[in-house]
């Protein structure tokens, strides 16, 4: 299935990503890193042409911050979906990653996710993001979550989307994809 053109932002870094907490459904504001991370994504996306795009944005708080600071001066009207939110990571919402367990294998982060107790699951955040995406009537910037950025892009180009060091959907970075094709428009930390 082609795709419109996208931009995907993730958040910028929040209070509770600095202590290395499970967010999912709950909310931390962003840090001042996190602020400098939307600003330097509405620098990058500020040099392009976005004629015709449309924003979008998921509706929780450390995303909407970010669209603010980042979408701003940019988009004339901002458009929250809640299939953009993040993954729900049930009973370990606002857990230190730390005490929780740690699969092995290749990607053990998002195996942790996927094993949370009562949490939504990858099939349910593929589920929606695939319904999000067949809904976009044209290209769109999108401001979502780690996890859902990392869905998205994976549905769009592949899985050579997420096999990338800053498969996580980098705080700071604008993914750029095109014709099934993923660039990374900002490779600094």
């Amino acid at each position: 299935m082609p795709f419109p053109e996208l931009y995907i932002l993730r958040h910028g870094e929040t209070e509770w990503n600095a202590e290395n907490r499970m967010q999912g459904a709950l909310n931390s504001p962003l840090t001042s890193k996190g602020e400098a991370d939307a600003a330097r994504q509405g620098a990058i996306l500020a040099q392009l042409d976005l004629t015709g795009f449309q924003f979008w944005c998921s509706p929780q708080g450390r995303a909407v911050q970010t669209a603010g600071i980042a979408l701003g001066r940019i988009a004339a009207h901002i458009r929250t979906d809640d299939r953009l939110r993040e993954i729900g990571v049930g009973d370990w919402a606002g857990l230190l990653r730390d005490t929780l367990p740690m699969p092995g294998g290749p990607d053990p982060v998002a195996a942790q996710y996927a094993m949370a107790p009562n949490g939504e699951g990858f099939a349910r955040v593929e589920a929606r993001c695939r319904d999000f995406l067949s809904d976009l009537t044209g290209p769109a910037v999108l401001v979502t979550h780690g996890i859902t950025s990392r869905v998205l892009r994976r549905l769009v180009a592949g899985d050579a989307a997420i096999t990338v060091p800053t498969a996580h959907g980098g705080q700071g970075r604008v993914y750029h994809l095109k014709d099934g094709v993923q660039s990374l428009l900002d490779a600094t930390a």
